[in-house]
């Protein structure tokens, strides 16, 4: 992989590599196979997730890439989160801020495209902290072999009770007293998302080294987004407190994903590929 995933893309053979793995079991399906690409924020996902589909068009296997990001309920939506659950839903990002509904009615959409019945792939705008518009929606005109879907918490599970008791930084020890938010968040992955997580047929992981490095990864994201004025772009100190909101269940996945992914991208600080490791 060269050095810096997230602007350059993957190198070829880890690409083919974990392509060749996923369409192993997309041969001769009825349905679309759905893989996942999970990893924490800054790890590279979207740009694996972009190379694997064109590597697969480019074998002549339909595919169709899908970001949980672009499933991220819209402000007015958090907003009536925020008053309804907990202050903190105002923030995209934890398990409660996606329309999973949304994304779901999209899977089985895919499944059944046609040009007389297409399917509406959404887009959220980062920049603008919203959902675009429907009018604006990729369609899609035929039933895709492979789908990937990629997100942070892609395949994750809840944590125990237990866990949730003490707070793990200063968002939630002052802004989360009473545990409930985290108690919320923690219920919707035991719900919905894992009504989700039971339809991946494969899950690849990019395994990062440590949460320690997600500041920096995270930032040169937000560093395209200042740079064209993006009205919602963050500065570093709005980067820290908005990865606050991530670090519990980042910390949570680093310990729990790598038994639960098919397939594990070993990355060092700077994303390079050190070891591809399959069950």
């Amino acid at each position: 992989m060269r050095a810096d995933a997230s602007t350059h893309g993957y190198a070829t053979d880890v690409v083919e590599r974990v392509l060749d793995a996923l369409l192993v079991r997309a041969a001769r399906r009825r349905r679309p196979l759905l893989a996942g690409i999970s990893g924490l924020q800054g790890s590279g996902k979207s740009t694996l997730a972009r190379d694997l589909g064109a590597s697969a068009r480019a074998r002549g296997v339909p595919c169709e890439v899908l970001s949980l990001d672009d499933f991220y309920h819209g402000r007015r939506e958090r907003r009536r989160l925020a008053r309804t659950r907990h202050p903190l839903f105002a923030t995209r990002g934890v398990p409660g801020t996606h329309d999973v509904a949304l994304l779901q009615h999209t899977l089985a959409a895919l499944a059944a495209a046609s040009p007389y019945r297409p399917a509406r792939v959404p887009r959220f705008d980062k920049g603008r902290d919203t959902r675009v518009v429907p009018s604006r929606w990729r369609t899609v005109v035929r039933p895709p072999a492979l789908v990937v879907l990629e997100g942070w918490c892609v395949g994750l599970a809840p944590q125990d009770a237990d866990a949730l008791r003490r707070p793990i930084n200063a968002l939630e020890r002052d802004e989360d007293r009473d545990g409930r938010w985290r108690a919320v968040v923690n219920a919707e992955l035991a719900g919905d998302y894992a009504g989700l997580w039971r339809r991946l047929d494969r899950l690849v992981l990019l395994q990062a080294p440590s949460f320690a490095v997600v500041e920096r990864w995270r930032d040169e994201q937000e560093r395209s987004l200042r740079a064209r004025a993006a009205p919602r772009a963050l500065d570093r100190a709005a980067l820290r407190r908005f990865l606050m909101h991530y670090e519990r269940l980042s910390r949570h996945a680093l310990r729990a994903l790598p038994a639960r992914a098919d397939i594990r991208l070993v990355l060092d600080p700077h994303r390079r590929v050190l070891a591809i490791e399959r069950d």
